[in-house]
């Protein structure tokens, strides 16, 4: 076996740089780089290591393994997760850090894959294996386990976890990781901790292990009898209704969800990972489900007798905290690749499997069923009704600022089918999961798993790069346009940086209400007086941040001092109007000018239409405030409505 000699961290590169991802999804065969580029922000624990085998390519073959810069190491890994997403998990990034804070920086992004079953590999930099200087700058000392350090804490985050403590176990570190990243079932957060000192450690490495790799993603059949079964109860179903997740888009099993939906007629309501699964006006589409949903698919949710899950992972806004199915003889088909979604909460006939091939072979052995025209009828009444409240809310006028109903309703309109919308936290993911009307699937991405603010922006920049990648394969391009508040910005709105170094269009509707909109109606909802939930300054003889003027702040200006083209939406009559022109000037801008804000303000108070649904969040049982008492009667009210199981 012939051996080349090399570092620890330039084997790494090496190997990542030869890694490939095959897949096929029907006739269709796809085959890409697995991790086509690096993020990295350089300190003591991988300058000498990844940063210097990534300097030693970008000398050799650049285009082996790309180096990227970013401002801050959980945006970096927001970056992949996008990339990820956009990619429909069949390609990520790696990102590199330094030791300490380089690498806990990194705790989040982690989460955020995990939660979100999307691939992103991490490579946080560890301290020295041998402890010949220790302690060493940066590090974690516990007496009760000196061998712990702040990686370890990626443990419960990560999907899989290795720590590479020997040249030796870099192989198997690198293969176990490659395979959870690419398995649809397992994926998640991979994190692969490499101490400073193994990283520039010289060991013998095998061609072999350096020779191109492929790693073909599984898409399981599902098993006869579960078809024939699940058959059964859709037969004998009087009102069905489907939620389809994101596994749907992951599966690319769009097309057979609304050839399936279209035969037998059953309606599809859809989770926030799930939107895109049919365009928002075809006739079996409800819309958003649970508690952030459409009154269509609620009203249907609550009388359905029988639910088919396809790819979803029933979160908690999913089913109103387990109150948005109330039949009680209600019973669930649950078709999932990962065994773990499939069996949830008691399913009655869990299907472990891809969900193209799963819907496929349903289609086929429910030939000549259909549903019963008084569903159909049910559906196209609860459409209608949502649809006009949506119709409403999108031409609200309101002056000096307008609402946020409005700005979505013009980004809607003002955006081309292809694009993209972008977004995490606050109050506009709930917003658009309601009133979005998606025209394409990979038209909306929301992070709602993790629900992480400051993911917008970096996230955004991912699917831009994706997008990017995509049309220079050969496809028609988008335009990726964030949607965040000014919570959300104010954490992490660095990365425009990047996009400026790089002359990324970006585009970013940046929306001002000076507070955190979303919390501050939830926390009047349940009785605390939207406490905390406002930008103001302090007034010192209360202590309280509720009453004060607003604070000075510019976000526009801002955005301009990092080299970024603002547009101003000004307060007025004409605001909305003024924003459907700056997306419209914004899009008609070449790729490769560099991002573009638009600044508008909103009115934090003006509502979106109800989903006539719940979410469970506790109310203090015991208070002296008239509100808080009042949200507690509320709270015991929709208590009662709430399942153990779904069934």
């Amino acid at each position: 076996m012939s051996t080349r000699t090399m570092t620890v961290a330039q084997a790494l590169v090496e190997f990542l740089g030869r890694q490939y991802v095959a897949d096929r999804v029907g006739s269709e065969e796809y085959r890409a780089r697995l991790i086509p580029g690096m993020f990295g922000i350089f300190g003591h624990g991988n300058v000498a290591g990844v940063g210097q085998a990534l300097k030693q390519w970008q000398v050799a073959d650049p285009t082996l393994m790309p180096y990227y810069q970013g401002r801050n190491e959980q945006a970096q890994a927001h970056q992949a997760v996008g990339y990820a997403r956009h990619t429909r998990r069949r390609q990520t990034f790696a990102v590199s850090t330094s030791i300490g804070p380089g690498s806990s920086n990194l705790l989040t992004g982690a989460a955020l894959a995990t939660a979100n079953r999307l691939p992103a590999l991490l490579l946080p930099s560890d301290t020295f294996a041998t402890r010949a200087a220790d302690p060493v700058l940066q590090q974690l000392e516990q007496p009760h386990g000196y061998d712990i350090t702040v990686n370890d804490a990626f443990r419960p985050l990560s999907k899989y976890f290795d720590r590479v403590n020997r040249p030796e176990q870099l192989f198997s570190a690198l293969l176990h990781g490659l395979r959870v990243l690419t398995d649809p079932a397992e994926t998640g957060a991979v994190t692969i901790a490499l101490p400073q000192d193994v990283q520039a450690e010289v060991f013998d490495v095998p061609e072999e292990f350096l020779a191109e790799r492929e790693w073909r993603i599984r898409r399981p059949e599902p098993e006869a009898e579960d078809i024939a079964r699940a058959a059964e109860l859709i037969r004998s179903a009087e009102r069905p209704l489907i939620v389809a997740g994101g596994g749907v888009l992951y599966a690319f099993a769009q097309d057979q969800l609304r050839e399936f939906a279209e035969a037998t007629g059953i309606p599809v309501g859809w989770t926030q990972a799930g939107v895109g699964v049919l365009p928002w006006d075809h006739a079996q589409a409800l819309g958003a489900i649970g508690s952030t949903g459409t009154t269509a698919a609620n009203a249907l949710a609550r009388e359905a007798d029988l639910v088919i899950g396809i790819g979803t992972r029933y979160e908690d806004f999913t089913t109103a905290s387990r109150t948005a199915f109330q039949n009680p003889g209600v019973r669930f088909v649950n078709i999932n690749v990962a065994p773990i979604d499939a069996y949830k909460h008691g399913s009655s006939l869990p299907i472990v499997a891809d969900a193209r091939k799963a819907l496929v072979q349903l289609t086929t052995a429910l030939g000549g069923y259909r549903a019963g025209a008084d569903l159909e009828q049910a559906v196209a009444s609860e459409k209608a009704r949502w649809d006009a409240t949506v119709d409403a809310a999108f031409d609200e006028r309101y002056s000096p600022l307008p609402s946020q109903n409005a700005i979505i309703g013009a980004a809607n309109r003002a955006m081309d089918p292809r694009d993209v919308v972008i977004c995490a936290a606050g109050s506009l993911p709930g917003d658009l999961h309601k009133m979005w009307r998606v025209r394409d699937p990979f038209g909306y991405h929301v992070e709602y798993a993790f629900s992480c603010m400051g993911y917008e922006i970096p996230g955004g920049l991912g699917v831009k790069r994706a997008a990017l990648d995509a049309a220079n394969r050969g496809e028609d391009p988008r335009d990726v346009v964030v949607m965040v508040g000014d919570g959300s910005y104010l954490m992490m709105h660095t990365e425009l940086v990047t996009a400026v170094a790089e002359g990324i269009k970006l585009i970013v509707v940046l929306i001002q209400n000076h507070g955190y909109a979303s919390i501050g109606a939830l926390s009047e909802q349940l009785g605390s007086q939207r406490f905390g939930t406002k930008y103001r300054t302090l007034d010192r003889a209360h202590h309280t941040f509720d009453d004060g003027e607003k604070l000075p702040i510019d976000l526009a200006t801002n955005a301009e001092s990092l080299g970024v083209t603002v547009h101003r939406i000004e307060p007025g009559p004409n605001a909305i109007d003024d924003l459907e022109a700056a997306i419209a000037k914004a899009k008609a801008a070449p790729e490769g000018s560099g991002p573009i804000v638009i600044h508008i303000e909103s009115d934090p108070l003006i509502d979106a239409p109800s989903s006539e649904s719940w979410w469970d969040v506790p109310v203090s049982g015991a208070s002296e405030l008239e509100s808080t008492k009042k949200a507690f009667a509320t709270y015991i009210e929709h208590k009662a409505q709430q399942k153990p199981l779904l069934g």
